[in-house]
């Protein structure tokens, strides 16, 4: 695989490397997105990838992030526009760093399989496959069995086509915090099953100490997805209430520069993937802004 481990950290050999997950530019089509990340100096792309719905009504609507995406590959169509793709972001002179999906470790595996065949034709190394959601029916002991199960499943995939699966570290599943995603992650081999540490879910809900965190994750540590959140106090279940809402990257509670610090401690070198869902800018800006805000964060630290 593409990662070797050495001690606790994780290395590629290289430089940091930066993407972007294109969730969050709703209203570019995939070569508007290409355009924009070449322009603004990122190395590479993470492509949304989930059905595309076929509802008028949501397909009349203004883009979003969750719904009338245009920055989306149709996962029923992803093998077969695998070359294509693979060629459109070469033409950028970008990496495919992910196919950011949202299918999890109980989907059919015939549906990950298929995502890590088209990842391998576009010379992607990795796919999204996340743990289950917390459901407090089944309760966490009967959802960990059935994530085992269900990643067992997805390692041998990962072993036979040569693609890795990560999942996130993401509010409301199984592994919100980093101690959780250690626990799941350590059934299986780090170069077959890795985890993504995102800054901004851990707001909502899985904060620990940034080194420790990433110390615990030790060679499963594959992915940092950075984004901002903040608690603000708003109307939850007709009350109101704290809670957790997305921020810009320059005024929220995550705290980049230890972020970023322990990143280096720890031997991380890997890709930074962008992720931007506040309002307060344009997806243009954000591209070009949360960059260089990242990087004179990343350059000031010795």
């Amino acid at each position: 695989m593409h990662r070797k481990i050495i001690g606790i950290c994780v290395q590629n050999g290289g430089t940091m490397k930066y993407s972007l997950f294109t969730v969050s530019v709703p209203e570019m089509n995939l070569e508007q997105v290409l355009e924009k990340l070449k322009e603004n100096g990122y190395d590479g792309v993470d492509w949304r990838v989930t059905a595309i719905p076929t509802d008028p009504e949501i397909l009349a609507e203004k883009p979003s992030y969750w719904r009338n995406n245009l920055c989306t590959i149709d996962i029923d169509k992803v093998e077969e526009q695998a070359e294509e793709i693979r060629a459109l972001t070469a033409r950028y002179g970008l990496e495919i760093n992910a196919l950011a999906t949202y299918l999890d470790c109980s989907t059919d595996p015939a549906k990950i399989e298929s995502c890590m065949i088209a990842a391998k034709k576009m010379g992607c190394s990795r796919i999204r496959v996340n743990a289950l959601r917390y459901d407090k029916e089944k309760g966490y002991t009967q959802l960990f069995a059935e994530a085992v199960a269900g990643f067992k499943k997805v390692e041998e995939l990962a072993k036979k086509h040569g693609v890795k699966a990560d999942f996130e570290m993401h509010h409301g599943t199984i592994t919100a915090a980093a101690s959780s995603a250690r626990r799941l992650a350590s059934y299986f081999d780090p170069e077959y099953i890795g985890v993504i540490y995102d800054t901004g879910n851990i707001i909502y809900e899985g904060f620990e100490e940034y080194q420790m965190a990433l110390e615990v994750l030790g060679p499963y540590l594959d992915l940092v997805h950075v984004k901002n959140a903040m608690w603000v106090k708003k109307e939850v279940d007709g009350k109101e209430k704290y809670a957790a809402d997305w921020a810009p990257f320059t005024d929220g509670h995550a705290d980049f520069e230890r972020c970023f610090k322990a990143l280096k401690a720890v031997g991380y070198d890997g890709y930074v993937t962008f992720e931007d869902f506040s309002s307060v800018e344009t997806s243009e800006e954000k591209i070009k802004n949360d960059l260089s805000f990242i990087k004179k964060i990343v350059d000031s630290i010795e």
